[in-house]
C-alpha cells in the first residue's frame, strides 16, 4: 500500500499553523486529515494537566506520533499541527516517520506579531510562543520555512507537494541523530 504523505507544520503557539492547516485542507485536491497538537491534549481533562499527572500527557503525544504514521501506513494523507518542544519528541517522530513521506514545514513570525496574536486570542497565556521559541526543535533543517506574517503559504505548500523526492529534512535530521 502506497504510504499518505505527511505534511508536518512545526511552530510555536501563535505562528499560524492551524489557520495554514486548515487553509491546506480547503485548498487540496485530496483529502488531509488533521491531527493536532492541541486536540490531542484535549483529550486530557484540565483537572488533569499538572506536573503530577505529566506522564499521562508524554503518553498521549506518543499516542499522537504514533497515530501520524499508522494514518500514513493506512495511506491517509495527514497534517500534523504541532509544536515540538522538546528533543525526545523531535527523535520520537524521526525515528518513526524517517521512512515515511514528510514534509517538514517550519511556520514562523516575528515575535511582535506572535505577542499580538496571543493577545487578540485571549486563550493562551502572554509570552507562551516567546517561551517556546527557545525549545523549538529543531533549530534548522526544515524542507521549507514560512513566515505568516508575510502572507498566506498554502499554495507553496501544495506545489512542493509535487516533489517527494525532495522530502529530505527528516531523513537528514535522522541520520544526524543516533535514536
Amino acid at each position: 500500500m502506497k504510504k499518505g504523505k505527511i505534511i508536518f507544520l512545526n511552530g510555536v503557539s501563535s505562528s499560524g499553523k492551524t489557520t495554514l492547516a486548515k487553509s491546506l485542507q480547503e485548498k487540496l485536491t485530496q483529502p488531509y486529515c488533521l491531527l493536532s497538537v492541541d486536540n490531542f491534549m484535549g483529550t486530557i481533562h484540565d483537572k488533569f494537566r499538572t506536573s503530577e499527572y505529566r506522564e499521562s500527557a508524554r503518553q498521549t503525544l506518543r499516542a499522537m506520533h504514533h497515530t501520524v504514521k499508522l494514518f500514513s501506513d493506512m495511506g491517509l494523507n495527514v497534517i500534523v499541527d504541532h509544536v515540538l518542544e522538546k528533543q525526545e519528541w523531535l527523535d520520537e517522530c524521526l525515528e518513526l516517520l524517517h521512512e515515511q513521506p514528510v514534509l517538514f514545514v517550519h511556520v514562523t513570525c516575528p515575535l511582535e506579531e506572535l505577542w499580538r496574536r496571543e493577545k487578540e486570542r485571549g486563550n493562551r497565556p502572554i509570552g507562551l510562543s516567546e517561551e517556546q521559541l527557545s525549545k523549538l526543535c529543531p533549530k534548522s533543517t526544515y524542507d521549507i520555512t514560512v513566515d505568516t506574517s508575510k502572507g498566506e503559504y498554502a499554495d507553496t505548500i501544495i506545489d512542493a507537494l509535487s516533489y517527494p523526492e525532495k522530502f529530505t529534512a527528516f531523513k537528514a535530521l535522522k541520520s544526524k541523530h543516533i535514536l
